[in-house]
């Protein structure tokens, strides 16, 4: 894929401390690393959002929660309460701590042995030192990361490879002098540098301060790492010094094949030691306070006592019994959450639309939710769908999805391709309303 245009301007992503201005109030994005919180975090969300916000919380594609219509000038209460609650462990390094890992690590017999979640907590404390980490190489500050790059810890099985992220982690078997290994890569393409998997946080970081690197002298200020032309990207074998001035050993792995594999589907999970784990997805991405407060509950009295928010707008609890798993996953089911993957509303999204965006040209939202309400189940193979109001498409899934896109006078429903950014849309026609349900459902189970 081509580099992108120059960039004339920091990046504008909205923080916890940085909000923006949106057409029915203030709105925060609070990080989440790993899509790790405890229940009473998550408590403090919901109270957050009840008593400063509309009363809702929506999950975003990178695991991490907004609060909406919040009012002008309340950033320094909502950072209070985040600090207190443990959600805001650095104020300069808020907006960087974009970290996706496979949230069914550890919980079933996917994926290999190592720790991602652990891993997501490390690479976190790196990210938020005031300096460049210890014992990496004094090559420039994360502070400098945008708020849009993004790094993938992945547990073998391909769900955040998937995501295309910037930095790539992936736990393998390993081999030689790497057992319980990691491949690290920038992208989702190789080659890749096989690392022991205690180096992994920290190797992560170097690799992103060879992006920054790279990034100054291409003077694009890229953002991504696909924002670089091919040739100005930073490459392995030049990483692999950096590694090595850090004291972290790899080899390369020039033919590195990367797994791609699937989101793991609303729905109760076996996991391991006898205990079970729960995943269930939020109906377009949006939450009611009443809907988040059950997710706590259940993790504060028959879980574990953690939620794990997921890139793709769901929630898993885990450590639950299996009468205690079923029971929360059918009140869950009542309460108006998904949680099969046979439903229509499994892996389907939507931007905030109008009245929230002034750019927005329909209220995406309720004609998503018009399209979908009744419609056939779309069954565990289908693509994600995604609805956006402008040509943005604020919010947009990885991977390969159903883009349907308003247009002011409908809607185009195409397919996309993230790898590659391309589309349809010149071939795809406006569909009214009438027609759009059937236009989405064939979309989704395009091959």
């Amino acid at each position: 894929m081509p580099a992108l245009p120059a960039r004339d301007r920091a990046d504008a992503c909205p923080g916890a401390l940085r909000l923006h201005a949106a057409d029915d109030g203030a709105l925060a994005r609070v990080r989440l690393p790993g899509g790790l919180l405890t229940a009473r975090q998550a408590v403090a969300l919901a109270d957050a959002a009840d008593e400063l916000g509309d009363g809702h919380l929506d999950i975003t594609s990178r695991g991490n929660v907004q609060l909406r219509g919040l009012p002008d000038g309340c950033g320094a209460a909502l950072g209070a309460r985040l600090r207190k609650a443990g959600l805001l462990p650095s104020d300069r390094h808020d907006r960087i701590r974009n970290i996706v890992a496979s949230p069914l690590c550890g919980l079933d017999a996917g994926g290999a042995e190592a720790d991602v979640q652990e891993w997501a907590r490390a690479l976190d404390a790196l990210l938020c030192a005031q300096d460049a980490p210890n014992n990496l190489p004094n090559a420039g500050d994360l502070s400098e990361l945008s708020g849009r790059f993004l790094f993938g810890l992945d547990d073998g099985r391909g769900d955040i490879a998937a995501l295309r992220p910037d930095v790539t982690l992936i736990a393998s078997a390993g081999g030689g002098a790497y057992e319980g290994a990691a491949l690290l890569c920038f992208g989702t393409e190789g080659p890749a540098l096989r690392i022991a998997a205690d180096d992994a946080p920290r190797a992560a970081a170097v690799a992103a301060l060879a992006f920054l690197a790279a990034a100054r002298e291409s003077g694009t200020g890229a953002w991504r790492v696909r924002d670089l032309d091919p040739e100005r990207r930073p490459r392995p074998d030049r990483l692999a010094d950096r590694l090595a001035s850090a004291g972290i050993g790899c080899e390369l792995v020039p033919d590195a094949s990367l797994p791609f594999g699937s989101p793991a589907p609303p729905g109760l999970v076996h996991g391991r030691d006898g205990l079970w784990a729960l995943s269930a997805a939020a109906p377009l991405g949006r939450l009611t306070t009443a809907q988040w407060r059950l997710l706590a509950e259940a993790a504060e009295q028959d879980g574990d006592g953690e939620l794990r928010v997921t890139p793709w707008r769901g929630v898993v609890v885990p450590g639950l019994s299996a009468e205690a798993a079923a029971a929360r996953l059918a009140a869950l089911a009542e309460a108006g959450l998904v949680t099969s993957a046979e439903s229509p509303w499994h892996r389907a999204g939507a931007c905030a639309g109008r009245p929230g965006c002034v750019k927005s040209l329909a209220d995406v939202r309720a004609d998503a939710s018009a399209c979908l309400t009744g419609a056939r189940p779309g069954g565990p193979g289908g693509l994600p769908v995604y609805w956006s109001g402008c040509e943005r498409r604020c919010g947009h899934p990885g991977g390969r999805w159903v883009d349907v896109l308003a247009t002011g006078e409908g809607y185009r429903v195409a397919v996309r391709d993230g790898a590659s950014d391309e589309t349809d849309d010149e071939a795809a026609g406006t569909v009214s309303a009438a027609e759009l349900a059937d236009a989405v459902a064939a979309a989704r189970t395009t091959t």
